[in-house]
């Protein structure tokens, strides 16, 4: 992208970015346009053939607002599971056992690869696990997920800071003392320094008018797989835009099989 920097490196950092909050109060116009579009109903799109994928919630948030996202998979003809892993404010190795039994329930009653969509903190957790797991995923859609690093709005961080004290209040979590950061040695930040792109394929979908994350540190090295909407970083789950590039993305991977 001519005169923006791509991060191409997994960026162990912190980093507090000025970003413009208050848009994410719009949340409410991608939901009302995702209503009005054809492709909310299955019109114009191409349609599944009973796939299995897997829906990743974001930081804070649970398998509940993904409901809406859940129903127009199934509408357009995929098998759709939620991730399980409850409240997205944990240890995120803890996170991803969770996901990961989910996604052996969905490779197994369907007999064939997964697809994961990861929406924010959850886009993380799906790349971490596909590339720990590449056997049993076929693709990895994020939204608006900063695997390149954390740089987020400043509440964001102090919300971040909150559950990471949580989980140290926990005795079991003494083995990783930098548990929720990029240093953490954990299996699952490890994995985050590699993906298998030779094995599963991937795209991160993303818009510059993100309020809660830098949207540079959610592209992947090659542009191609990079696609840019408008809308707010929580309507990306309600943006219509979104929805169609999924449903291009998800028919990609069934003419390959």
């Amino acid at each position: 992208m001519k005169g923006e920097e791509i991060l191409t490196n997994f960026d162990r950092e912190i980093r507090e970015v000025a970003l413009p909050i208050c848009l994410e109060s719009l949340v409410g116009v991608d939901w009302f346009l995702l209503h009005v579009s054809p492709v909310y109903y299955g019109l114009g799109i191409p349609k599944g053939n009973g796939s299995a994928v897997i829906l990743v919630p974001g930081f804070l948030g649970s398998d509940a607002y993904l409901y809406e996202l859940h129903c127009w998979l199934a509408r357009i003809g995929y098998k759709p599971y939620f991730s399980g892993i409850g409240w997205n404010a944990d240890c995120l190795n803890v996170l991803v056992e969770k996901l990961q039994v989910t996604v052996g329930k969905a490779y197994e009653e369907t007999r064939a690869k997964v697809h994961l969509i990861g929406h924010s903190l959850g886009g993380i957790i799906s790349r971490s696990l596909a590339a720990q797991n590449p056997e049993l995923i076929e693709s990895v859609i994020t939204l608006a997920s900063p695997f390149r690093g954390v740089r987020s709005h400043p509440k964001i961080i102090k919300l971040a800071e909150k559950v990471r004290q949580r989980i140290f209040a926990r005795k079991e979590k003494s083995n990783y003392p930098r548990c929720y950061t990029g240093y953490c040695n954990c299996p699952t930040i490890q994995a985050l320094k590699s993906f298998p792109s030779n094995k599963v394929r991937r795209i991160s979908i993303y818009t510059k008018s993100d309020g809660i994350v830098d949207w540079r540190a959610c592209l992947t090295r090659d542009p191609k797989r990079n696609f840019e909407v408008t809308g707010t970083h929580i309507g990306l789950v309600y943006n219509f835009q979104v929805y169609k590039l999924i449903a291009n993305f998800l028919a990609e991977s069934l003419s390959n099989e």
